[in-house]
Parts: structure tokens; C-alpha cells; sequence
């Protein structure tokens, strides 16, 4: 396991250094990772991080070793970037950040995936829950301006949401139950009707709510796929779901 793992660090993963630790809300802290790299990262909107935050605990199987968490900012001139990580899950992630100090250094991998900021639609709609929440920021950011823009970011408790890295509170925040299907799909015939030109929506966490809410906009509202973004980030009944 040990050889594997030294050649992950010193082969496939690049190593950056926590220089900052906050707490964002009493669910989710902000990580902020330098490294020299990160000034020549081709960085598009939406990517994410595969962080080794179980290396060295050999504990662990080598599959739970290894998280993937979004990118919220990222200063490519100063040569850092900043992930939030929820701690709700109790898992091998929530442990780690609560655990995790300044200092301490963090191998990592950047994967592009498909989540991504396209600015292509006049009409937005986000959902998501706490998980997605600085995904769902980043996208926000990166969609232009002028764009008609909604959203539902929800969870048990507004206490555990947190605003965007300038302070701003862009979303709309609700308090709702776990797989609350039925509040989001009653909520979604509210807004899309007055949505206007081109649509796009993001849905994002809870991989129960992606799969219901993706057959609800292709199979009620008509949407076509390519209108419907997806981004399981957890399963209560998995680990290690990106």
C-alpha cells in the first residue's frame, strides 16, 4: 500500500500546502491550498479537485483515500485556490477538515469533469444542497452578466449555508428536509415559467434529487437533455461518490 501510495505523491498527485483554515458555517469550512503550480493551471469553471486526504492512514482502502472536492476561487496571480467542505456526512472528508491545520501539506489531482460554466443560455436555474453550494457559486460567477438568473439552495438548516468568497448572498436559501423532491419540483413550476430565451439548469448534490429532478424537467417540462446539468456530489446509501 505504502509503494502505491509514494508513487501517487511523487508521480500522479502535486502537493500543496494549507495556508488557510475558516470556518464557514456550523456545516462547512474553507480550505485554502497554495502551490507553484497553480499560477500555469489552465483553469476552466466548474473543475475539480481529487485530494489524497487519506494517504498515510492505512486504515483506509486505497478507494477511500482519495475525495474529490469543487473549486470555489482560485488566484491564479498569487497562486492559490480555496475548496469549502461540508461536514455534515460525519465521513472520511468531515473528519479530515475538521482535523486538517494550517501548514499541513495535501496531495492533490485537478479533473476538468463536466460540470462546467457555460454562458451560452439567456435563463438559469441552480439547485443544489450544502455540498454543491460553492460549485454552484463558481458556476454563478461564470455565466456572464445580464443573464436571468434562479435559484434553490437548500438544507436541514440555513444555519449551514455560507455566502460566496466576496461576502455577497447571490442565492436563494430554504430550509428543507432531506430528498425534499416534492418542495423543489412545487418550487420549479413557480420560477421557470417567466424564464425567457435559451434555459439551462444546474442540480447538483444529493444524487436522488439529480435523478428525480432530471426525469422531472425532460418528462414534464419537455426540457431537451443538453438543458439539464447533473452533478451527484453524495449518495446517504455510498461512499466516496463524487
Amino acid at each position: 500500500m505504502r509503494i502505491i501510495e509514494n508513487l501517487l505523491k511523487s508521480v500522479v498527485l502535486e502537493e500543496g500546502i494549507i495556508t488557510e483554515k475558516i470556518k464557514l458555517s456550523e456545516a462547512a469550512f474553507k480550505i485554502r491550498l497554495e502551490n507553484k503550480n497553480i499560477s500555469k493551471t489552465n483553469f476552466v469553471p466548474g473543475s475539480f479537485l481529487r485530494m489524497g486526504i487519506g494517504i498515510g492512514n492505512d486504515e483506509l482502502s486505497m478507494k477511500d483515500k482519495i475525495r474529490s472536492y469543487s473549486v470555489w476561487d482560485i488566484n491564479k496571480d498569487e497562486g492559490y485556490l480555496d475548496v469549502a467542505i461540508a461536514t455534515h456526512s460525519n465521513g472520511i472528508g468531515s473528519q479530515w477538515v475538521k482535523d486538517c491545520q494550517v501548514g499541513d501539506s495535501v496531495h492533490f489531482k485537478w479533473k476538468k469533469g463536466k460540470f462546467l460554466a457555460d454562458d451560452s443560455a439567456d435563463s438559469y436555474l441552480l439547485i443544489g444542497d450544502l455540498s454543491a453550494l460553492s460549485h454552484l457559486y463558481m458556476i454563478h460567477r461564470n455565466i456572464g452578466y445580464g443573464k436571468q438568473v434562479e435559484s434553490i439552495l437548500y438544507s436541514q438548516g440555513k444555519n449551514e449555508l455560507f455566502a460566496d468568497v466576496d461576502g455577497t448572498l447571490p442565492f436563494n436559501f430554504y430550509e428543507l428536509s432531506p430528498n425534499p423532491v416534492k418542495a423543489l419540483t412545487d418550487k420549479v413550476k413557480e420560477i421557470v415559467p417567466a424564464f425567457k430565451g435559451k434555459k439551462i439548469a444546474y442540480i447538483a448534490g444529493d444524487s436522488r434529487i439529480c435523478v428525480a429532478l432530471n426525469q422531472f424537467f425532460r418528462k414534464e417540462l419537455q426540457w431537451e437533455t443538453r438543458q439539464i446539468k447533473t452533478k451527484p456530489f453524495w449518495n446517504p446509501e455510498k461512499k466516496g461518490l463524487e
